[in-house]
């Protein structure tokens, strides 16, 4: 079985939005269909179907979410010791060459990725451009109007 990388705060995402889940969300749904049966006829009951929709999605995710977290390699960036390097979890502050842009985005996993926060995942282009670079390098990534280059200012891990 594969491990699937998570941050420490990733993880704690997952674990809250589980409990969420199961101690909020799976009651209130329960309740939905108990009030919808009472309703008499099935067969044409809307709020019963649609209440048995969402049940059916809250328990995929629950078993998505125990998965995951059963899977996880969870990783604390403040205790990764890779030389200046980015892997995942670093904290990455880029240049772009030709606008002269500086950003800053953190290497997290697919789960956590949220491109409003500045963390991006694992497995997208800029990510996987920049896994080994240290500051300095240059990282060519591959955008829908061409390639891209951006030069690393600093690697960090926090």
């Amino acid at each position: 079985m594969s491990k699937i990388p998570l941050t420490v705060n990733g993880a704690e995402l997952l674990r809250q939005e589980l409990h969420r889940l199961k101690t909020v969300e799976r009651p209130a749904v329960i309740n939905a269909i108990a009030e919808a049966r009472a309703q008499g006829d099935l067969s044409e009951n809307a709020e019963y179907d649609a209440a048995k929709e969402k049940q059916s999605f809250i328990e995929g995710r629950i078993v998505e979410l125990e998965f995951k977290l059963g899977s996880a390699q969870v990783i604390d960036p403040k205790t990764i010791n890779a030389d200046g390097r980015c892997v995942f979890g670093a904290t990455v502050i880029m240049e772009d060459v030709s606008t002269g842009d500086v950003v800053t985005y953190q290497i997290v996993g697919e789960d956590e990725a949220d491109i409003r926060q500045r963390k991006i995942s694992i497995s997208s282009p800029i990510a996987r451009a920049l896994i080994s670079k240290s500051a300095g390098d240059i990282a060519e990534v591959q955008a829908p109007g061409g390639v891209r280059e951006y030069e690393i200012v600093e690697v960090q891990y926090i």
